[in-house]
């Protein structure tokens, strides 16, 4: 099954390593620097030029995991990817 993330962007569930709140998670200091650092490796794909909610983390199969930068909300997501999966 693939899952919808926004604009033209879908990808593999299986790729999908964890999809994150973004105001919640980026409290964490760490957090911030790993998301940082993907935007400084060319490795975040921003979806959204509003206010982000959410970001995916998913595997590349090339290497590092990539990040996605969604508007929609990680509530959202997860319920798209549950309802997909039980059809």
């Amino acid at each position: 099954m693939y899952l919808h993330l926004s604009r033209s962007a879908v990808i593999p569930e299986r790729d999908i390593l964890g999809i994150f709140d973004l105001d919640n998670a980026s409290w964490a200091h760490k957090t911030r620097e790993f998301l940082e650092r993907a935007e400084a490796e060319g490795r975040t794909i921003w979806l959204t030029e509003d206010l982000p909610r959410s970001f995916i983390l998913a595997d590349s199969r090339w290497g590092e995991p990539v990040v996605y930068i969604s508007p929609l909300s990680s509530a959202t997501l997860a319920h798209r990817a549950e309802r997909d999966g039980s059809e």
